[in-house]
């Protein structure tokens, strides 16, 4: 029943967040929910929830996607997803997750120290693949996206609607390719269904939240949640080795 509490609290902030920002909930929800659930069920839940996340939330913010840049994505996101497949199949998840947190934190030095990049094609398609990459293995797309759209100085309607869109298409593959790499079970799908009341109070928080966020808070709010991602998932990949 702790556990069961301290779950429904996850994704009431990863929810808010997520609709606030349009990358929270993968990057909060993820490391948190490999604490009281094994990695393919962590996983799974996450990518379900997000996927109603973005169904919820697309025809509303439909007319901010970057449909030129979502393209792009998606194409690179097809390269990633099989190379994350391997990841998940033959390579440790703790140290996976040692890696990641270690470039995060690097990422989000370099960001507050106000060093920004022009968005190109070839990094466009980069950037999908790595998304595509982390949510087949880990289910976190939103650390590429993040760091990608807070250096090219994005506005956050164009951020947060573009990459909800994104999801819709990343989550619902990578979720049919980790039902086929690790299989599922009604654990899975029975804490989904418990959470979607929790989702849907979530989304109308972060709405009220978006409408109330500058460009600077939003901004500074990334760099947080980017540092903070990245020393949990060290720390939690060293204690669990």
């Amino acid at each position: 029943m702790e556990n069961f509490y301290v779950y429904i609290f996850i994704i009431l902030v990863a929810s808010i967040l997520q609709t606030s920002t349009g990358f929270g909930f993968s990057i909060l929800a993820t490391p948190f929910l490999l604490m009281i659930f094994i990695p393919h069920e962590a996983i799974q839940i996450n990518i379900i929830l997000s996927l109603i996340i973005s169904c919820a939330l697309i025809m509303k913010i439909k007319k901010d996607i970057d449909k030129h840049l979502l393209k792009k994505l998606v194409l690179g996101s097809i390269i990633g997803i099989p190379f994350g497949g391997l990841i998940y199949l033959s390579i440790d998840i703790s140290t996976f997750k040692i890696v990641i947190s270690i470039i995060l934190l690097i990422l989000t030095l370099l960001l507050i120290l106000n060093i920004s990049f022009k968005s190109t094609t070839v990094r466009d398609y980069i950037i999908g693949g790595l998304s595509g990459l982390l949510t087949i293995s880990i289910g976190m797309p939103g650390p590429p996206l993040l760091i990608y759209f807070a250096g090219t100085k994005s506005v956050k309607e164009r951020t947060r609607a573009t990459t909800l869109a994104f999801y819709l298409f990343i989550y619902f593959i990578s979720l049919i390719s980790q039902m086929f790499l690790a299989g599922t079970d009604m654990i899975i799908w029975r804490s989904s269904l418990y959470a979607i009341p929790v989702v849907f109070i979530g989304l109308i928080i972060g709405q009220v939240l978006f409408k109330h966020l500058n460009q600077k808070a939003f901004r500074i709010f990334t760099y947080i949640l980017l540092g903070c991602t990245g020393i949990f998932l060290l720390l939690d990949s060293i204690l669990s080795r």
